[in-house]
């Protein structure tokens, strides 16, 4: 550490890269293609890719569940006055692959009608066509699709994507869920033409194979064709990875980003870029920004940090999807058979699911509006429902210049009444119909009582309540006077050569998991970059 701050010419690169996420990875694997361009890539965590709940794709539901320590970053939200003043933890992974080495691995693309969103507020950059074209170059797709027509998957990027086998206990729920709503089985749902109906099968980022590992973003672009565990580029690749190095600011000549600080194992110190600094910190970009001196000038200064671009709309617009629970038990009057398995294949993460309109009266009924996630065990059925197109919005504000203090992150879950009126319609038009069509299954939780009695139904909803990592729009990519805070490349808006590229600008609420769509976000970029050189 003290040979690199002596010398700053070890420190200055031609870009700066704040993150190993799907986009902070995309991105540098992307830049130094050419083995002349030299990209430092800050990670605050470790390289934990070998470590066997990283490794193993069996531990996804249990890493999000425990939250282990030394995977993740450590924080609680604001109390939630929507769930009673329940409060969640403010977390995501601290490790090389960011959020998609702890994630639950699903691979959901947005669909055409998200898209065409993007496309109209920033232009063809993000249209349906282009983000088909750019997911079929970054994936490997080892699973079906629908036949005889022209194929949307790729078979040759670097994101192993594996179809998972359908289990006996999918099958059962997938009919249920026919049956409840009228909803034919589809095959793939990434297909843009068959975006709704229940499935066997879902879509996961896993390597094919019998161990069937999990596949993240450091292993499809930052793995050892491309850099050393240590985090040195290999065959003449100017790719160099710090780790345990945590990103406090941005530094500005004018209003010019010219490189970042950060805590290097404790110490403080200073890296140059000699063309752009890139953000791609997750859910920390937010608070990055404003220690750098980008936001609402008034709070900034308050705070004293200096301004140097005042901007209100940095950290609102704070969405994520809700998340609910109903829990299936064996039947004893009508038992499963004995013979049946769950679980026949051990890589089958989850038991079938759905993507399902609103129920809600006057809902689209074209649009993607509910995922529902089975999960099975030898003796229940777990269903994860997740309301993908929620109105409530919050927010999240710095509380202090020290880099290290936690920000009030506000999810503002169900500030808006129509989100708990769409969940409990999920209950009453979707769960308890898939419950009178699951005979070898009894709804436990919420009993039927509870979802035919409004206050009941209101009360096991917040109680109910959980939480997933699929923040976004914080950071909103769109032009100035819309609430945006980055233009349609993700530039800053009010400063020079600084880039945001995650989840965190995601202009309009994506109706899946978030991954894809991060991905999506930073080999866009990445490739817009490479134009300009």
């Amino acid at each position: 550490m003290e040979q690199l701050q002596r010398n700053n010419k070890e420190l200055t690169f031609d870009y700066i890269v704040i993150g190993t996420g799907p986009a902070g990875a995309v991105i540098a694997k992307t830049l130094t293609d050419d083995k002349k361009t030299s990209v430092l890539v800050l990670e605050a965590g470790e390289n934990n890719d070998e470590d066997q709940p990283i490794r193993d794709s069996t531990f996804a539901l249990e890493l999000e569940e425990h939250f282990f320590p030394q995977y993740f970053w450590q924080g609680e939200g604001v109390p939630q006055k929507g769930l009673d003043g329940r409060s969640f933890e403010w977390s995501n992974g601290r490790l090389l692959g960011g959020g998609s080495s702890i994630n639950g691995m699903q691979y959901v693309r947005p669909t055409s009608a998200v898209l065409k969103e993007w496309e109209n507020l920033l232009g063809s950059l993000w249209s349906p066509k282009q983000a088909i074209k750019c997911f079929k170059k970054l994936e490997r797709y080892n699973g079906e699709t629908e036949p005889n027509k022209p194929s949307i998957h790729g078979f040759k990027g670097r994101i192993d994507i594996r179809q998972e086998d359908p289990t006996t206990m999918a099958e059962e729920l997938v009919l249920a869920i026919e049956q409840a709503t009228g909803f034919q089985k589809i095959l793939d749902y990434n297909d843009p033409e068959t975006p709704l109906g229940p499935f066997t099968r879902w879509q996961l980022f896993q390597n094919p194979g019998q161990d069937g590992p999990r596949e993240s973003s450091s292993t499809a672009f930052l793995s050892s064709d491309i850099m050393t565990p240590d985090g040195q580029g290999i065959n003449g690749r100017k790719l160099r990875v710090f780790f345990k190095s945590t990103a406090l600011r941005v530094l500005f000549k004018k209003k010019r980003a010219v490189g970042v600080e950060f805590l290097k194992e404790g110490e403080c110190v200073r890296a140059y870029a000699r063309k752009k600094v890139i953000v791609s910190a997750g859910i920390n970009s937010t608070q990055l920004l404003m220690l750098s001196g980008i936001g609402p000038a008034q709070l900034l200064k308050e705070l004293g940090i200096p301004v140097i671009f005042d901007n209100p709309n940095v950290g609102q617009n704070l969405n994520n999807h809700t998340l609910n629970f109903a829990v299936f038990t064996t039947n004893s009057i009508n038992p499963i058979n004995p013979n049946h398995h769950p679980v026949p294949n051990g890589n089958a993460l989850f038991t079938g699911g759905a993507f399902l309109p609103d129920p809600t009266p006057g809902a689209d009924r074209s649009r993607r509006g509910v995922q529902l996630i089975g999960i099975g065990s030898d003796d229940s059925l777990t269903i994860a429902i997740i309301l993908l197109q929620p109105k409530s919005r919050g927010f999240i504000q710095i509380q202090s210049k020290d880099p290290l203090k936690i920000v009030l992150a506000d999810e503002g879950f169900l500030e808006n009444s129509d989100d708990l009126e769409a969940i409990k319609n999920i209950f009453k038009e979707y769960i308890q119909k898939i419950a009178m069509n699951l005979p070898a299954y009894r709804l436990v939780s919420p009993t039927p009582d509870i979802i035919n009695d409004d206050a009941k139904l209101e009360e096991f909803i917040k109680q109910n309540f959980g939480h997933n990592h699929h923040q976004q729009g914080s950071l909103r990519m769109a032009p100035l006077n819309q609430n945006g805070v980055v233009n349609c490349t993700g530039h800053v808006h009010g400063v020079k050569d600084l880039i945001v590229a995650d989840a965190s600008i995601i202009p309009f609420t994506v109706d899946g998991n978030t991954s894809a769509p991060a991905y999506l976000i930073g080999f866009t970029i990445a490739q817009q970059l490479l134009k300009q050189e």
